[in-house]
């Protein structure tokens, strides 16, 4: 039954995709670990772990993709479950820290010292363990989407009504984690990772094998949404999408169906943010602000929603875009960004990946046309004229 359930899963162009990705876990490691810093081939550990960085971002998409894109349930507050993905895993990290911090307290945290904690709340407890704090990773964002789900999808809540209290619930809990007192290191955040597993964060090696995870877990979780999407599921989920009325009066329980993806795809978030924070050595609040969820949003359009691989493309591109641009053009950057959506919203509605799939449809269709014109002229040959005496 599962493998029946993954086989669906690959088709043609996610078998490409996965390939893709397993081939860059491979050899892009490689070309940092094994080749010489002055070879042409060699890839700078900045450069692997910038691009790293993209490929939790392009996990990101692929989360949102799946409800908006397959479900139509606009969230504009996912940044928040790739938040809470990474503050578990800067919990594990911080807590690997020990007596090597500035205070040098084997429990708490430094931050937590500065603030006169006494000792360590029981949130945190626990989070010393890999496994508790990977299961933490998973379960933190899949309940809050659970719970969130449960009430909003039960109310009936849907549209634009759906998008601002996902806008809402994020915003609130930006606001929440900015607090000192909520122990999770306020405004600054965690930081100061020293290393993960026994081995140092900023060590060649470690660097080499979170981006290596990074593009694994993008390509399982791409399996795994192809696999939900090309199911019967999938077909139901679609329904929903086009014609929810219709679909509940067939007897689906709609609600349930949507509560199932939004946890899903809450999890796949927190999954990225998880392997976000120790590339990039930090989480504060900042991550819950929701400009970052409409930035997924923009990711997503811009790849083409409803596509799996689009978003993908689209969270690397504009990713891409936006180190040049606030590099090159730090004042112009914001607006470029708004220009591209304005842009992707009047001429490639279906996105770059939706575009390139409805031309080659339309080009199908004018062969297979052109294809039975052609056999039903052979079939019928017209008569030749005669001549007049």
């Amino acid at each position: 039954m599962i493998t029946g359930f993954i086989l669906r899963a690959l088709e043609g162009k996610i078998v490409i995709a996965v390939g893709i990705l397993v081939a860059f876990a491979l050899l892009i490691p490689a070309l940092n670990l094994m080749t010489p810093p002055d070879s042409q081939l060699h890839v700078p550990t900045y450069i692997m772990s910038l691009f790293g960085k993209y490929l939790c971002y392009a996990l990101l998409a692929l989360a949102l993709d799946l409800v908006w894109g397959y479900c139509g349930i606009l969230s504009l507050g996912h940044g928040a479950f790739f938040a809470l993905g990474g503050y578990a895993m800067g919990m594990y990290l911080m807590r690997q820290i020990g007596s090597r911090g500035v205070y040098g307290d084997p429990i708490l945290p430094d931050f937590m010292v500065f603030l006169n904690w006494k000792e360590l709340p029981w949130f945190w407890r626990g989070m010393d363990m890999f496994p508790i704090a990977m299961a933490m990773v998973l379960i933190v964002p899949g309940l809050l989407a659970f719970v969130f789900g449960w009430f909003a999808f039960r109310s009936r809540v849907n549209g634009v009504y759906l998008s601002i209290i996902t806008q809402a619930m994020t915003y609130a809990l930006m606001l929440a984690f900015f607090r000192n007192d909520m122990g999770f290191g306020g405004n600054n955040g965690l930081t100061d990772y020293k290393e993960i597993l026994g081995f140092s964060v900023q060590a060649d090696g470690t660097r080499a094998v979170l981006f290596a995870l990074s593009a694994l877990f993008l390509a399982l979780c791409l399996v795994l949404a192809s696999a939900i999407t090309r199911s019967k599921f999938g077909k139901v989920l679609v329904g929903v999408r086009d014609a929810e009325s219709r679909v509940r009066f067939l007897g689906y329980r709609v609600e349930n169906i949507k509560l199932f993806t939004f946890t899903v795809s809450a999890m796949m978030a927190g999954i990225a943010g998880a392997l976000f924070v120790p590339q990039v050595g930090i989480i504060n609040p900042g991550e819950f602000a929701p400009a970052n969820s409409i930035e997924v949003v923009v990711w997503t359009a811009v790849g083409g929603r409803g596509t799996l691989i689009g978003p993908i493309i689209g969270a690397i591109l504009v990713n891409v875009g936006k180190s040049y641009f606030t590099g090159a053009f730090p004042d112009l950057w914001l607006f470029a960004l708004g220009g591209l959506f304005i842009g992707v919203t009047l001429f490639l509605p279906k996105g770059i990946v939706g575009t390139v799939q409805q031309y080659i449809a339309r080009r199908r269709e004018y062969r297979e046309a052109a294809d039975k014109d052609a056999a039903n002229a052979d079939a019928n040959p017209q008569p030749a004229p005669v001549a007049a005496e």
